[in-house]
Formats: structure tokens, C-alpha cells, sequence
């Protein structure tokens, strides 16, 4: 029975990025997935969905009214909020003796050899962080009542200067949160219109200055999230969208906005997560569960390490970094997080000679708007994409599937003026050095990362995606010295589709900090049942539980003395030997990481993490990406690219993706288009279409060596 638009129901998402917003419309009846990417508009970041939406229905022939009963979203707001310090001014409030932890930090720096060592300023200014007396103690007794009328005078005294927001973060609360409790109970009394923000529901773990830190970051652009999601919510229902929003968090997982603004930092890291939950997915699907994923926008750059079929989780993250590349350097986030390493590389990167005469490349960007140069909407900075273009890596007619073109001649001057002038080389010299620039600056930060969790990149595949991560994969792999690159199709949209695969989820913690030996098991399961009784009715309010809720417990231990530690996942199984349970598994991660364990030395808990998991919606990634378009031809001619390898500009073939069959072969080099990204094939590279239409290629150069030893 042929089926008409009339019958479809589908599931859109969508994924605003610093330069584009991309889109993906999904049928649940055919298969069939649509995609499109728009420009961002910062100041209307509903204006592009609702446009694109809009175009995606009407190519489908469809009504909004099609579309399912929950949308989902991904947002680099909170991350602009922190990083630009676009926030409102927020005040915060903590135990008497304790104003100036978040400036004294841990009294330790990043780099123990560098006495320069900078920190961002704090977000707080010192004459916005009060104190209260009180004390809870260590165990979760109260050692000094809370001073409640001091507190009223506070709250008067702060209404009045015309604060928004507050930080509560008083000592030992993740143990006992009864005077947290007091203090917002009197200011919504006081001064009602003051949004507050709990340590003790923000982040309820030890360790005082990452849980301070946290709720803090919370504050600051917790008034944004509300009006941002209503304003978007509002938009969609103008044109007759029935959906519900829900959004990104950054362990991978989907929530409504009514949970997202009570805890917006969990946001911080949106759209980079879903792009690694696709990643994995794939993965699995070509039963290659261990890999390394690699998404270059418009901004940034993201890589991720995929283990088993999962992204790697940290609970140990920083954010608005004062040196990009040094851990610790920046603000700590101690929530569940996609551990990714993120770097201002992006198409947009502007590059520039610095003053001792060399060329740099990034971090700052021209995001959407002016944008690039070759955009010609007011760029005025030579960018990566303007370098691409006259590479021959991009096509000017054929850029975002035709809908914008490119003006190589803006791009040439841009370039010749800002860089090659300065240098005394060529517009084409110095498009390649930028090239090699931003390639190696991305290498060496995914290098870096790779290393840090044990691991050799020599022995991954990489899967890239991203508007430009395609075109850099190439040089990316071969660098790290990867054999084996992948790109799926609709790889410019990836991470809007990986919000199509994401779970409603929720991380839940809770501090029980104990020596391993002294562990009451027994007492260890009936706190993991508080976790998952609270975890459901956050997963059922936020509109799951339409199918049975996963749950995923662990707990954080190491070596008593040690101040950092490794979190341990277990069954859930407690009937049993536990102890034992987590000694081994303990051990086995810290040989991966460390090369040794030592078993001799007693170990302590920390925290006990509970994730609940539940599924949400159908999506056949199969359907969505095997069903070859038809009517296109698979060939587009030649073009002139410059092959970085052998240092020149060659003619090389020009293919389209959409049209090319599974099981399709080449050998580059080669370009290979998509509407959304392009992609660079090396010389002597094997190119082959699997069962998912991913592009496979094989690195000549990379698997020469290997089979050389070298």
C-alpha cells in the first residue's frame, strides 16, 4: 500500500551551533530523514528552526501537526553565557569564614612550574559574596544553628541592590540541607523575584570549592534559560508544532525544559554530547564499539573517546578556560559530563600574524555573523573556510546544497591582505598554511586527550562529522597516524541527529564517604532505591517512562590519601561479595590508565552515581540512512585541490554522496560531496560505501607504514 505524506508522523530535531543551526526532520513510518542547516541568529535563535522547519515540512508535503509530541534541542547558550560572562550580576551566600573560597580555589595551580599561572576572574565579585552564620558538621549534625534573622537582613539588604539570581552554598550541605533549605524558604519570603540556586540540589557531592564552583555557574545564567525556552517553545507553537521541547544535557541524555532551567549548567555542554552519542551509535552498528569521534563546526572542534559503545563520562570538567589546552584552568563543573576536549578551531577561525611574525589561527571566530569572509555578509577576517575555499576544497556554487554561494574573490583578498602580505607569500601559500595550522593545532589537542585515558589512537578508527569535519578529517587521521577514517552521511548534521538516539536521562549522586572495608552493602542498596524512586519521578514528569526506565549505578573510590579518584560501575547486584566487585574492577581501570595497580593499599568511597535511562521515540538508523536517493548522478565532474601530501594542486574527480551505492569503491584523490559537508580523499587512500552509506576510507600513507612497521 503506497502511503501518502497524509499518513507520516515525525520527529524533528535540531542543534544551534555558533555559526549554523542544523535540522533534522525524521519520518517514523518510512524511514525517511531530511536535513538542512540555517544561519544562526543569535539575537532570534527561534528564527532559523522555525524557518527550516518550515522548509523540511513543505518538502515532505507534511503539517506541523505531523510532528510528534516532543522535540529535541541542543544549545551552546550556556556555554556562550559563561564564556562571553553575558550572565547577570548573581550574588552568593555561604558559611561564615568561607567567602573567598571560590577565589582561593585549592590553593594550588595548574602548572606546578609556572608562577604566572592565570585563573578567570570569578563570577562573583567579592562585594556580592556574603556570609551567614551557621555550621553544619562533617557527619551531617548541626553544629551552629542558623542565624535567621541575619539571614532576613540579607535578603533585604541584596533585594535592594537589585540581584536576580543567588548561590547557596553553605559547608557539609550535600550531607545535611536543612539551612540551605532555611535560606531560600526566608528570600522566597523576602524577596521573592531572586531566582535561588542550591549546592545541595545542584551538585551534592564533596569537595567544597567544585560544588561552590558549580552552583555558582548555575546562577549566572539560570534567568536566561526560562524566557530562551518559552521564547523557542512559543515560536514552534505559532506555526502549530503540538511538541514538547527537550533538551541536550551534557552526559548525553534529554530532559524537559521545566527540569533544564531548575539545573541549566547541566547544558553546558548540549550539542558536543549529542554529537558523541551519534558517534557511538555507529560505532555499534559497524561493530567497531571502540573509536575516536572527531566534529569540527563552525567554532569549535570537538573530539571524544567512544569505549565499548559509550562515550567516556567525567565528573571532573572545566569550563571558560584562562589557558585552553591546561586542565584545571578554568571553572570546575562537578556534574556528569561527555568528556571531550573542545578547542576554538572551527570554519569561522580567524587567522591573523601575531607579532613575532607568525600565523595563528583561532581561537576567536566570526561565527554567523559577520561570518566568513567568503559568507559575503560582512566578513572582513580571513578564516579557515575562506582558506578552504581556495584550496578547491569547497565548492563556491554547491555550499550548504547550493542555498548559499561563496565569493572566492572576498575570500583572495582577505587572505592576501591580513596574511600573505605580511608573510611576503602567496594567497595560495598561505590558504595551506592555515590549513596545517588549525589541522595541527586539532591534532595535538586530540592527541593529548587520547593519552590522558590510556589509549593509543593508532589502534581507533575515526568518525568525523560537522560542517567542517569532514574536510579535516583526512589530515587529522593521519597525523594522530589513524588507518581508517569514517564519515557518515549527513555528516554536517550529525549531532542533530544524535538527538533523535538520545534517552531521556538523569544523573543522581550522593556522598557517602567511607573507608571500601567499612561499606554496609545492605545500606548501600537502600540508598540506591531513595536514587531511583527520585530519578523516576523526574523521568515521568519530564514525559518518559513510556517504556521501563534502565538503571545504571556506580560509585567513586580510590586509594585512601589519593585526592582524585575512579568511578567504578556496578551490577546493582548487592546480595553478593561487592567488596570483591569493586577491588577488581578498580584495579583493571587503573592499570588502563596508570599502567599498574597496587593492591595492597586500602581504598575509601566517595560517592555512590545512579543514571536513569529510558528510551524515547523510534529512530531506524538503517532506514534512515541505507535508502539511496535516486535520480542523481554520482559523478560532478573535476576540480582543482590542493593535495596536501604532495604539496601542489591536482584535478582530482568530484563525487556526490547521496548518489554513490553500497559497496561502492575509488581510489584518491578525490572530493566527495554532501549538501551539508565535503569530504577529502588522499592519495592513495581506498574509498569504499558500507551497509550504512558511510563513507570508509582507507589512509594510504598511514597503512603503508604500518605494514612497514614504521
Amino acid at each position: 500500500m503506497v502511503r501518502s505524506a497524509q499518513d507520516s508522523r515525525y520527529r524533528f530535531s535540531f542543534d544551534i551551533g555558533g555559526t549554523f543551526t542544523d535540522l533534522v526532520l525524521y519520518d517514523e513510518t518510512t524511514g525517511h530523514m531530511d536535513v538542512r542547516k540555517e544561519l544562526t541568529n543569535a539575537s532570534e535563535p527561534g528564527a532559523p528552526i522555525i524557518r527550516g522547519l518550515k522548509a523540511l515540512l513543505e518538502a515532505r508535503s507534511a503539517k506541523a501537526e505531523q510532528v510528534a509530541d516532543v522535540v529535541c534541542g541542543a544549545t551552546t547558550l550556556v556555554t556562550n553565557l559563561v564564556i562571553e560572562r553575558k550572565g547577570l550580576p548573581t550574588a552568593l551566600i555561604t558559611t561564615k569564614g568561607f567567602r573567598d573560597v571560590l577565589e582561593m580555589r585549592r590553593e594550588g595551580r595548574y602548572d606546578l612550574y609556572d608562577l604566572t599561572a592565570r585563573y578567570p576572574v570569578p563570577i562573583v565579585p567579592r562585594h556580592l559574596r556574603f556570609e551567614v552564620e551557621e555550621r553544619i558538621g562533617a557527619d551531617g549534625s548541626v553544629v551552629e544553628p542558623i542565624a535567621e534573622k541575619q539571614v532576613r537582613e540579607l535578603a533585604n539588604s541584596i533585594k535592594k541592590q537589585g540581584i536576580k539570581s543567588l548561590a547557596i552554598c553553605l559547608l557539609h550541605s550535600y550531607r545535611n540541607d536543612t539551612h540551605e533549605r532555611s535560606v531560600e524558604k526566608i528570600f522566597s519570603e523576602v524577596a521573592p523575584d531572586i531566582m535561588i540556586s542550591l549546592s545541595s540540589e545542584v551538585a551534592p557531592e564533596i569537595r567544597e570549592f567544585e560544588r561552590l564552583s558549580s552552583t555558582v555557574l548555575n546562577a549566572y545564567v539560570k534567568p536566561f534559560i526560562g524566557s530562551y525556552f518559552r521564547s523557542l517553545e512559543n515560536e514552534m507553537k505559532k506555526i502549530g508544532l503540538p511538541a514538547r521541547l527537550h533538551i541536550m544535557q551534557s552526559n548525553g541524555g534529554i530532559l524537559d525544559t521545566q527540569e533544564a532551567e531548575r539545573v541549566p549548567i547541566r547544558l553546558l555542554e548540549s550539542g558536543p554530547a549529542a554529537g558523541a552519542i551519534a558517534a557511538a551509535k555507529f560505532g555499534t552498528l559497524m561493530k567497531r564499539p571502540d573509536l575516536i569521534s572527531f566534529d569540527m563546526g563552525g567554532t569549535t572542534a570537538k573530539t571524544c573517546l567512544v569505549t565499548g559503545g559509550e562515550p567516556s563520562i567525567t565528573y571532573e570538567f572545566d569550563t571558560a578556560r584562562a589557558d585552553r589546552f591546561k586542565k584545571a584552568s578554568g571553572f570546575p563543573v562537578r556534574l556528569p559530563i561527555v568528556d571531550l576536549i573542545e578547542i576554538g578551531a572551527g570554519g569561522g577561525s580567524i587567522a591573523r600574524v601575531d607579532a613575532m611574525g607568525l600565523l595563528k589561527v583561532g581561537p576567536d571566530s566570526a561565527s554567523s555573523k559577520p561570518g566568513p569572509a567568503c559568507y559575503d555578509i560582512g566578513g572582513e577576517e580571513p578564516t579557515v573556510t575562506d582558506a578552504n575555499l581556495i584550496l578547491g576544497y569547497l565548492n563556491p556554487d554547491f555550499f550548504n546544497g547550493g542555498r548559499m554561494k561563496l565569493n572566492r574573490a572576498k575570500a583572495e583578498s582577505v587572505i592576501s591582505s591580513r596574511v600573505g602580505k605580511s608573510l611576503g607569500i602567496s594567497v595560495e601559500e598561505a590558504a595551506s598554511g592555515i590549513f596545517r595550522i588549525v589541522n595541527e593545532n586539532m591534532a595535538n589537542s586530540a592527541k593529548i586527550h587520547v593519552a590522558e585515558k590510556g589509549k593509543d589512537p593508532r589502534k581507533s578508527l575515526l568518525i568525523a562529522f560537522g560542517g567542517a569535519g569532514p574536510i579535516h578529517a583526512r589530515e587529522i587521521a593521519r597525523l594522530l597516524g589513524i588507518g581508517t577514517l569514517v564519515v557518515p552521511l549527513s555528516a554536517g548534521v550529525f549531532s542533530a541527529l544524535g538527538l533523535l538516539l538520545a534517552p531521556l536521562s538523569i544523573d543522581l549522586a550522593k556522598t557517602r564517604f567511607q573507608p571500601l572495608d567499612d561499606v554496609d552493602w545492605t545500606d548501600v542498596d537502600k540508598q540506591f532505591t531513595e536514587l531511583k524512586a527520585k530519578a523516576a519521578e523526574v523521568l515521568t514528569a519530564a514525559g518518559g517512562a513510556r517504556s521501563a526506565i534502565e538503571y545504571k549505578h556506580s560509585v567513586d573510590v580510590r586509594y585512601i590519601g589519593q585526592g582524585h579518584e575512579l568511578n567504578v560501575s556496578l551490577d546493582g547486584d548487592f546480595s553478593g561479595d561487592t567488596k570483591a566487585k569493586v577491588r577488581e574492577q578498580f584495579f583493571a581501570d587503573y592499570r588502563q590508565l596508570f599502567g599498574r595497580a597496587i593492591e595492597d593499599i586500602p581504598m575509601e568511597v566517595l560517592n555512590l552515581r545512579l543514571t536513569a535511562i529510558c528510551p524515547l521515540g523510534q529512530f531506524d538508523f538503517v532506514s534512515a540512512t541505507a535508502a539511496a536517493d535516486d535520480g542523481g548522478a554520482r559523478d560532478r565532474g573535476r576540480r582543482r585541490i590542493f593535495v596536501s601530501e604532495l604539496g601542489r594542486y591536482e584535478e582530482v574527480p568530484v563525487l556526490d554522496h547521496r548518489y554513490l551505492p553500497v559497496g561502492f569503491e575509488a581510489t584518491g584523490p578525490a572530493v566527495v560531496e554532501q549538501r551539508e559537508s565535503t569530504v577529502i580523499v588522499g592519495p592513495n587512500d581506498k574509498l569504499s560505501v558500507d551497509h550504512l552509506r558511510n563513507l570508509v576510507i582507507k589512509l594510504g600513507s598511514v597503512n603503508s607504514e604500518n605494514k612497514n612497521g614504521s
